[in-house]
């Protein structure tokens, strides 16, 4: 018990003065998640007072503040309190033989390393997608996903407006695609790690970018705004679940997009019931559905 408990404080530890060291500077700016991530917002809010797609949108839209404040919480905050328990999980794991080596399908680690970045960001991509999935398919985790689709108003800080459980739910997930290519992460992960959140940050911005022919592969801001829309289609829990790729709906026909003016209603049904605070947010999903 003494190594689980000192192997949660030193992640705690190691995660909190890491955060610590971004925020001040103290790490290469290449890796710099923290002012990346304000940088990138920065440059994309820019974008969307230069090039509104729904020119009657505030600036400062509605719950943007409240967005903002997930951006930092789920990226930063929670990591801190959470990447202990993940810590003390993979001892575990590795106690029983679960281990990256034993589920590997995948190794990556010789090969050039442009393909070993493109390989990374499809099999993390195409795990993201489909966790995706599940969060709309099954109502116990679809209460949860509520949280990012409670968004009244789309703009770039609502990419990172979700519930704290989808960080529990997509780790693990994600740490498994990472295990099936023999546990290797690459040297220069970080330069996808920037490349989707300036994607999430586009998808959700209040501007038109279709990508022309390559909507087939990367998703978009008129593609995820009907993934936001009010009224599903018959028949679907959802539609367009792409994170940063659009091909895996193409591929397994959930994509829809009937028209790209831009005004569909989006939320969901139920809405006006649901907390519109981050408190109440973050309590909800636990009860019992109504």
């Amino acid at each position: 018990m003494k190594t689980y408990i000192n192997a949660f404080i030193e992640a705690f530890k190691g995660t909190a003065e890491w955060t610590w060291s971004s925020i001040i500077f103290d790490v290469p700016w290449y890796t710099n998640y923290f002012w990346g991530l304000i940088v990138i917002s920065l440059i994309v809010w820019l974008l969307e007072m230069a090039f509104p797609w729904r020119k009657e949108q505030s600036i400062i839209r509605k719950d943007f503040w409240l967005d903002g404040f997930y951006m930092f919480f789920n990226f930063f905050i929670f990591s801190i309190m959470i990447d202990g328990i993940y810590k003390m999980l993979g001892l575990v794991f590795g106690e029983i033989g679960l281990t990256s080596k034993s589920l590997a399908i995948l190794d990556i680690s010789a090969w050039a390393p442009w393909l070993q970045l493109l390989i990374f960001f499809i099999i993390l991509d195409f795990v993201q997608w489909f966790t995706h999935v599940l969060l709309h398919k099954y109502s116990f985790l679809w209460r949860f996903h509520k949280v990012h689709h409670s968004v009244k108003e789309m703009g770039f800080a609502a990419h990172l407006r979700y519930h704290w459980m989808e960080n529990i739910l997509y780790k693990p997930l994600k740490t498994f695609g990472v295990m099936i290519i023999g546990g290797f992460e690459p040297n220069q992960a970080y330069i996808i790690h920037f490349i989707t959140i300036a994607i999430g940050h586009l998808n959700h911005a209040n501007i038109k970018i279709t990508w022309g022919p390559l909507k087939y592969i990367f998703n978009n801001p008129v593609m995820h705004l009907y993934h936001h829309a009010y009224l599903v289609p018959e028949g679907r829990n959802g539609m367009n679940y792409g994170i940063s790729l659009s091909i895996w709906d193409y591929i397994f026909k959930t994509n829809y997009i009937p028209e790209d003016s831009g005004t569909v209603e989006i939320g969901f049904e139920g809405e006006d019931q649901f907390p519109d605070d981050f408190i109440g947010q973050s309590l909800s999903g636990f009860g019992k559905e109504e």
